[in-house]
């Protein structure tokens, strides 16, 4: 089974509207300076036409002292710039799977780049979380959980009910927390078949499955979309590869009443 565990959980700063007005106003200054950063890896900057991460890091409503979980941060594209908008006041846990226990010897270190990045003292704030799928943790709840491009894999782990899964991120945040995905679109009507081929998926599968851990939808964005987009050739084709049709939806965690 799989589980986000945590400390006692405190009282929860919302993401939204129940965030201080001084921090969210800051919010659009600091996502800027994090583009910015001058340590960002130029193969970084050359992502940002197709990836949009001012927009879509806004979009989120990702601002100075949030407590951030990124899911599956692979070469840490957006660790670096969560780290430079939430600040000293704030931290990004990268969660990334150990290899499972079947795993041939020489399987790669998949978290060895953000290790990388949590040890550069520019980003000092992050915290890189490396357990099994079933004893993944992080240390206290949190404001935001996103996964970018990651989502359609939960379907491809060996024995992951992706609705276990989804209830244990409803479990990890803070009343009135943001859940993010971002991921690769399948054709309409597909489902989840072509999560493995072509590593897609149909938004409105994730809309399902997210919908039923109890999360209300917020909305979606068109930041990412690319109508020449066939959505039957696999993400890494040259074709499309990087620039691939792609949408965004924002689910949020009910506040107690």
């Amino acid at each position: 089974m799989i589980r986000f565990a945590f400390a006692v959980a405190a009282v929860g700063i919302a993401v939204f509207s129940t965030a201080p007005q001084a921090e969210a106003a800051k919010a659009p200054d600091a996502i800027a300076a994090a583009v910015a950063d001058p340590n960002r890896p130029d193969t970084d900057k050359q992502r940002d036409a197709n990836r949009k991460p001012a927009e879509t890091l806004a979009f989120a409503g990702v601002k100075p002292g949030d407590q951030i979980a990124e899911l599956l941060p692979g070469a840490g594209y957006f660790t670096r710039l969560f780290s430079k908008i939430v600040g000293p006041g704030g931290h990004v846990y990268a969660l990334v799977p150990a290899p499972l226990a079947n795993a041939p010897a020489d399987v790669p270190d998949f978290a060895a780049r953000v290790k990388a990045i949590a040890a550069d003292p520019n980003y000092s704030n992050v915290s890189v979380v490396v357990e099994p799928f079933g004893q993944l943790k992080a240390p206290a709840p949190v404001d935001l959980v996103w996964t970018s491009q990651n989502y359609h894999d939960l379907h491809n782990f060996p024995g992951l009910d992706v609705g276990v899964f989804n209830q244990s991120i409803f479990d990890a945040l803070k009343p009135g927390g943001i859940y993010l995905i971002l991921d690769h679109a399948a054709e309409p009507g597909s489902g989840a078949r072509d999560t493995a081929t072509l590593h897609r998926i149909d938004a409105e599968t994730v809309k399902k499955e997210v919908l039923a851990a109890g999360f209300v939808l917020v909305g979606g964005s068109e930041l990412l979309r690319q109508p020449g987009d066939s959505h039957t050739v696999k993400v890494f084709d040259p074709s499309v590869r990087g620039k691939t049709d792609q949408f965004i939806l924002k689910f949020r965690k009910p506040k107690k009443e």
